[in-house]
């Protein structure tokens, strides 16, 4: 594991210090950890509704389910829910993978009644207390999300917004609101450390969206999905200075986390310092595994001279994980993988087992099958049973290829950046390659197998392409925590006759000899020596290869 994400300095409050983020006693810390969605503000697609609008957001899923059973059963799931979906355990197997820090995302209606005045939920702050505690306890830096702003920050189901419109920015009394919450959370944990920093507002203003949309999504106003909010900037803007001063009043230690526009991905805010201990705040979704991913946000980090966070990724093939993480990680950007724990999953560490008769939960109001209240009560008590972290399916490989150790597969194409041309790879080629992918290196990425995997939401393509490597090229790739008996092989094309020498820092692994075949081939497997960080060089000796995989297997 590198230094930086060594558990041990998770130590005293945060701060930037320059373009790095640095503990109390100075040492660069690299976030990596994992975002708990779903828990304090609920999304409809891990619960997998199906497209379902009725069930998409938190306060539509709360309706759906009194509707389907009753006011005292729904009192009693929420609260249930919230003690079960994320508990000591979740926070003690995060820590046991080798995270070092969490972001908590959390809806203003679980501490602020939605009503006239300021009217406290004790019990939503005492939730946020035994996390902080627990990951106090396990070592586990907490950043605090407001993922739901009063009235909505965003504009979508993601924000539980009422009408797809982000009312923080409209309404007065939802502004003065979101600002009272902060400064209310600033003064009950200024003294706490462990809390990392508070990000003031996830994914504010999105853009329009284009499409049709249904009668039943017009009759819940998702008519205002086509409007762009791009004009409310300038009020963003504000709200960042007018939040922050009101944080300043109580707590002048935390580091503040703070999001462009536009799902996170935009820069323009970024003119100015807001406050001298803050983070540039960005998201990548469904990009390419690359630096020119990065680029906009790097020039930004040099401009202010502030430190970078991947605050959100995610939800994409394990390989994109493997490529895009130690990249981020290269580059001193530490990331937050979003979420930690959902529904029938295999890109989260956890998976949720979906209920019998699930369907008629989340197919509500959306066909003809209606469970009878007993019925529903049966099935969400199923549901409550199986999100406890011990109930769930375990997905070890998602952290193996977030950190880039044995278990985990790379891409032929995913070669190590850095030291750069000559050293992570050769770069000596100058002809015509059939993609712009990482074409900077002088590396010839071609076309190659398309993947028999099944498309997913956030798909670019990219594991479509692969490495051409002939004679006297290479690449390397690193691999971290290699423990006895760990390996390496590699899937490939053989173009023509070719000898491939795979070769770690210190010694030469294995030679293959091969006959160019139109079949794809597997080499066997070659032992990994024991190191906190092994560099695998594939070389061509003679002929040419096109090379998929660099699978590394746990003894």
């Amino acid at each position: 594991m590198r230094k930086e994400m060594n558990r041990k300095l998770v130590n005293g409050f945060l701060k930037a210090s320059g373009k790095n983020i640095v503990n109390q006693n100075g040492d660069t810390v690299l976030l990596n950890g994992w975002g708990l969605g779903n828990w304090l503000l609920c999304e409809g697609y891990m619960w997998l509704h199906n497209e379902n609008e009725y069930f998409d957001r938190p306060r539509r899923i709360e309706k759906a389910i009194e509707e389907l059973t009753d006011a005292e059963f729904s009192e009693y799931f929420w609260k249930e829910f919230r003690n079960r979906y994320i508990t000591k355990e979740d926070i003690k197997l995060m820590a046991d993978s080798g995270y070092n820090s969490i972001r908590i995302p959390f809806n203003s209606r679980i501490l602020l009644e939605e009503k006239p005045g300021l009217h406290w939920i004790e019990e939503g702050f005492a939730l946020l207390d035994s996390l902080i505690d627990w990951c106090e306890e396990y070592g586990l830096y907490v950043f605090l999300d407001m993922h739901g702003a009063p009235g909505g920050q965003t504009g979508s189901n993601i924000d539980d917004s009422v009408d797809n419109l982000p009312r923080l920015f409209m309404d007065k009394e939802n502004w003065d609101k979101a600002i009272a919450i902060w400064e209310k959370l600033a003064d009950r944990y200024k003294d706490r450390w462990i809390v990392g920093g508070y990000d003031l507002l996830n994914e504010p203003l999105r853009p329009g969206f284009t499409g049709i949309f249904d009668s039943g999504d017009l009759a819940l106003g998702s008519n205002n999905l086509t409007l762009d909010f791009g004009y409310l900037v300038p009020k963003l803007v504000r709200f960042y200075e007018e939040c922050i001063a009101g944080i300043r009043k109580y707590d002048t230690k935390h580091m503040l986390s703070i999001e462009g526009h536009y799902w996170s991905a935009a820069t323009s805010i970024f003119h100015k310092h807001y406050d001298d201990n803050m983070v540039i705040h960005f998201h990548r979704y469904g990009c390419l595994p690359e630096i020119k991913s990065f680029k906009e946000y790097l020039d930004v980090s040099e401009r202010l001279n502030q430190p970078l966070w991947l605050g959100e990724t995610g939800e994409n093939k394990l390989e994109w994980f493997s490529a895009m993480y130690p990249l981020s990680l290269d580059l001193g950007i530490g990331f937050n993988v979003w979420p930690w724990k959902k529904m029938e999953c295999f890109n989260s560490p956890l998976s949720v087992k979906k209920p019998e008769a699930w369907e008629k939960i989340v197919k509500f109001k959306k066909s003809e099958i209606k469970p009878s209240c007993e019925e529903a009560k049966a099935i969400l008590n199923e549901y409550l049973n199986n999100i406890l972290a011990e109930n769930c399916v375990k997905n070890d490989d998602v952290t193996k290829a977030c950190l880039r150790q044995p278990g985990c597969i790379v891409r032929g194409t995913d070669f190590d950046l850095f030291p750069g041309k000559g050293f992570s790879y050769s770069g000596n080629f100058s002809g015509i390659t059939d993609s712009d992918y990482r074409k900077d290196t002088g590396m010839c990425i071609k076309k190659g197998r398309k993947p028999n995997d099944p498309k997913i939401f956030f798909d670019c393509d990219w594991d479509s392409l692969t490495l051409d490597l002939s004679q006297d090229e290479f690449a390397v790739y690193s691999i971290y925590d290699v423990s006895e008996g760990d390996t390496v092989r590699i899937e490939f094309m053989v173009m023509e006759d070719s000898v491939v020498e795979i070769s770690d820092d210190n010694a030469v692994l294995g030679t293959l000899n091969m006959k160019a075949s139109p079949d794809a081939k597997m080499s066997e497997s070659l032992i990994l020596p024991q190191s906190e960080k092994v560099t695998v060089k594939i070389k061509l000796q003679k002929g040419r290869i096109q090379l998929d995989k660099v699978i590394f297997l746990k003894a």
